[in-house]
This record gives structure tokens, C-alpha cells and sequence, in this order.
């Protein structure tokens, strides 16, 4: 698996492609990750495309949480197949990637991770929603405002994505068109610029803000109140069991939230090259191929789901 590169030459109107250099400080291992990663795609698609099914089709999975569920798993299957294919294809063959190609994924890579951020806060207020007013549960949580709160999440941010994509490829890249990541990401990108990259830098910052830190201030509030809820119930067994119903859930915020702060947060030059690469994965491999676990280990509903399945 050999792959051979030229430097980059030429002026500042030249650049047409990137270098993509993912992992290629272990050459011997390129085979053995592009098995592995290939694998875990597989497993990926089959266990989100699993959850989509089952709540599709049984009966006692047609609440509310079971309809944002079905779209997080939908949304898993889309986020991880932004970035994984072009990781394999990397691996097999070619680390050259168009300024189209890599400005194409860092649009849906940006969209799809904000989407989440988004669907996460939904999944939250719906666990706020169901454990602290119960009582008005199927009023407040209706069908209507469920598809609402699917579509705003998934279409809010696109003419943010779109403004800051326009912004970052209508810079000069005259460093070089190296890029020391598995998939075009933003901070990678702005490096390799020889313009002013500040109008994009805060741009990107007003987005984390809007679509990242805000949704996880929601899930903060929404959690501290399903918190002292479950606190005042009469009895152990009520609340063991309410804080069953979103006990998954707040396993997947903590993971997603917590690998992408790691990455994204700590001082820059306290690490080692390439740790980003490593930690990446946690947030775009590791995360959605442990969520369909999470949520199917930790749902009677959804055990009893499969066992009805299996069953038949």
C-alpha cells in the first residue's frame, strides 16, 4: 500500500487538492486499519440501521423518545459516513482529496456534528418533559412538535455551514496542501492558509457557541432538573426507574460532548502530533458505534423488542 505524493508546488491560484496524510506515520499498519476500520463501518451501518428498524416497526416503540431515538441512529449512520469511506479509500489508495471534495465534507461533517449537538438537547427536554410534568407529556411532546423539533435541528444550521464553508476555501493556501488529519476539519484547514484567518475563526466560534455550547447548556438545565425531580420521588424503586429512562442517554452526551471537549479544548502545544487524529476517533468512529450498544443494553423496551423479533 504504497502511496506516492509530490510536494506541493506552484503559486497561490495553483492549489487544486489536498493531501489527506491521516495515518500515514505507520505504514505498516495501513492494511491492518483500513480491516479494522472497514469492520467498524460495517457495524456501524448494520447496529444504527438496526435501532431505525425496530422502532419503525414495533408497536411499543412509538413514543416520542423511540422517534428521536430512531433519527439519532439515522443521524449516526450519515455523521460517520462523511468521514469513514474517505478514511478507507485513503488507506487503500489515494490520500489526494479536491478543494470541492474536502470543502463538501467539511460542510456535512460541520452540519451533521451540529445536528447532533441539536438532537441530543431534543432527546433531553424530551426526558425533562416526560419525568418532571408527566402529566402533560403527550400534550406537550405531540407528534407535530416532534417532527418540528427533528427538522429544526437538521436544517438550523445549514446557512451557517454554508457562510463559513464559503469563508474558509476563499482563502489562499500557500504553506502547503498537506493536511495532518484523516478528514478535512477546520482547524487543519485554516492552517495551511497565508491570509488574515480571523473573520473565519470567529465565525467558527459564533457556530460552536449557537450549535455546540448552547444545546449542551440545554442538556445541563434540562438534566439538573430531571436530577432534583428524581430526587424527591417516595421511593427507591421510582427512582431507579426514572432515571433509567434517561440514564443512556446521558451516557452518549457524556461521551460525545466530553471526547470532542478533550480535542477540541486543551492547550495545543501540551501534546504530542497526531493525538488529534486519535482522539478524533472517539467522537466520529467510537461514538456511534457504541450508541446503538448503550441505548439496547440499557432499554428493557428495546430487549424486549429484539426477543419479540427473534422470536418470530
Amino acid at each position: 500500500m504504497n502511496h506516492q505524493e509530490t510536494p506541493f508546488e506552484g503559486n497561490l491560484t495553483e492549489l487544486k487538492e489536498f493531501v489527506l496524510l491521516g495515518f500515514a506515520d505507520v505504514p505498516h499498519l495501513q492494511w491492518v486499519l483500513f480491516v479494522v476500520f472497514f469492520i467498524t463501518y460495517i457495524i456501524i451501518l448494520v447496529s444504527n440501521g438496526f435501532i431505525c428498524f425496530i422502532t419503525k416497526i414495533d408497536p411499543a416503540l412509538q413514543s416520542p423518545m423511540y422517534f428521536f431515538l430512531a433519527n439519532f441512529s439515522f443521524l449516526e449512520i450519515c455523521y460517520v459516513s462523511v468521514t469513514l469511506p474517505r478514511l478507507l479509500l485513503n488507506l487503500a489508495t489515494q490520500r489526494r482529496i479536491s478543494l470541492v471534495a474536502c470543502a463538501t465534507q467539511m460542510y456535512f461533517f460541520c452540519l451533521l456534528a451540529g445536528t447532533e449537538c441539536l438532537l441530543l438537547a431534543v432527546m433531553a427536554y424530551d426526558r425533562y418533559v416526560a419525568i418532571c410534568n408527566p402529566l402533560h407529556y403527550p400534550l406537550i411532546m405531540n407528534h407535530r412538535v416532534c417532527i418540528q423539533l427533528v427538522v429544526g435541528s437538521w436544517i438550523s444550521g445549514i446557512p451557517f455551514q454554508i457562510g463559513q464553508i464559503y469563508l474558509i476555501f476563499s482563502l489562499n493556501f500557500c504553506r502547503s496542501n498537506k493536511i495532518n488529519h484523516f478528514f478535512c476539519d477546520i482547524s487543519p484547514i485554516l492552517k495551511l492558509s497565508c491570509r488574515d484567518t480571523s473573520v473565519s475563526e470567529m465565525l467558527a466560534f459564533i457556530i460552536t457557541v449557537l450549535f455546540v455550547i448552547s444545546p449542551f447548556m440545554l442538556i445541563i438545565g434540562s438534566y439538573s432538573k430531571i436530577i432534583s425531580t428524581i430526587v424527591k420521588l417516595p421511593s427507591a424503586t421510582s427512582r431507579a426507574k426514572a432515571f433509567s429512562t434517561c440514564s443512556s442517554h446521558l451516557m452518549v452526551v457524556v461521551l460525545f460532548y466530553g471526547s470532542g471537549i478533550i480535542t477540541y479544548l486543551r492547550p495545543k502545544t501540551s501534546h504530542p502530533e497526531g493525538t488529534d487524529k486519535v482522539l478524533s476517533l472517539i467522537y466520529t468512529v467510537l461514538t456511534p458505534m457504541v450508541n446503538p450498544v448503550i441505548y439496547s443494553l440499557r432499554n428493557k423496551d428495546v430487549i424486549m423488542a429484539l426477543r419479540k423479533l427473534l422470536c418470530k
